[in-house]
């Protein structure tokens, strides 16, 4: 009977940055604008070299395309309307608008971390297992479990949606945020979210913590080969093949979780670690996994060069 006097939402508002001066939003927008547009020239880029060039067409790189391609997607989701908010009096959101934001956000953002781990095993197998990467690491394998990644996270993450926008909300539709967050959005819900609180764990579970899990123990074993090693360049050459990885694990990992495993009563400002995984470390990461790699520096250098010859 409570349920049955309330208004329903029926669209949000994003309150995002509302509550800071007209000066700093504005600052806000300019700063997030160069590193969308960072984002995008760098990924594009990384993504270019890596499928035109044939030297680049080994595993380590065919999953960093999917994870360049999955990270500029993940940002595009947020990155427009938050500019258009900054700049703007209205910032409301449709319902189904609202959905679909949330959707691509958990389903790249989750991608991300199950080709983290992949990638994890990836050096696990070319660096304890060196004689037998070409086989455990060949071409099929490698699109089977790209392919794999992908339809898990669509499936799970569709049905994760699914739950959470059959929820009433009654409460308010003002979205404390810059774009619709999970947490945020369960927030808002007039009944029980415990149900949903329990699939949101088993998915974190499934698409976080495994392949968290998954890098943990490869890393446990590639430590254990790699201090066996004789040869001092050996082990200098093999850490530094890992070097990239582990900071991108580490700081997307990081950020993530601080926000998707904190309680909904939980009063930390989200605005501030979602800025970090949704503007900061996107552009970061073409300079830090791409751009340190000696091969994929020469496959640049070679297309620039060629092109000024060209000229």
């Amino acid at each position: 009977m409570a349920l049955e006097n309330q208004t329903f939402v029926t669209g949000f508002i994003l309150l995002g940055f509302s509550d800071l001066p007209p000066e700093l939003q504005q600052c806000l927008f300019v700063l997030f604008l160069l590193l969308y547009v960072l984002t995008l020239m760098g990924n594009l880029l990384v993504f270019t070299i890596l499928t035109i060039d044939p030297v680049l067409h080994i595993p380590m790189y065919f999953f960093l395309r999917n994870l360049s391609f999955s990270e500029t997607f993940l940002t595009m989701a947020t990155a427009p309307k938050t500019l258009v908010d900054l700049m703007a009096e209205h910032r409301g959101i449709s319902f189904p608008g609202c959905a679909l934001q949330m959707y691509f956000v958990i389903l790249f953002g989750s991608e991300e971390c199950v080709l983290l781990g992949i990638m994890a095993y990836d050096r696990y197998v070319a660096i304890c297992n060196p004689l037998r990467y070409s086989i455990v690491m060949n071409n099929k394998r490698c699109v089977h479990m790209a392919v794999g990644s992908w339809i898990i996270c669509i499936v799970l993450q569709f049905g994760q949606i699914s739950f959470i926008f059959s929820l009433p909300f009654c409460r308010s539709n003002l979205i404390h945020h810059f774009f619709c967050d999970l947490p945020a959005i369960l927030r808002l819900s007039c009944t029980d979210t415990y149900f949903n609180d329990v699939i949101r764990l088993t998915v974190t579970l499934v698409l976080a913590f495994i392949p968290f899990l998954a890098i943990l123990f490869s890393y446990i074993y590639i430590i254990s080969t790699v201090l066996r090693m004789n040869s001092r360049e050996g082990r200098r050459k093999a850490f530094s093949t890992c070097a990239s990885h582990l900071t991108v694990v580490i700081l997307f990992y990081g950020t993530a979780l601080m926000v998707y495993l904190q309680s909904n009563a939980s009063t930390v400002d989200d605005r501030i670690v979602s800025m970090f995984y949704c503007f900061i470390l996107p552009p970061l990461n073409p300079v830090i996994y791409s751009l340190r790699s000696k091969e994929v520096k020469g496959a640049l250098r070679k297309r620039i060069l060629g092109k000024i010859q060209f000229l």
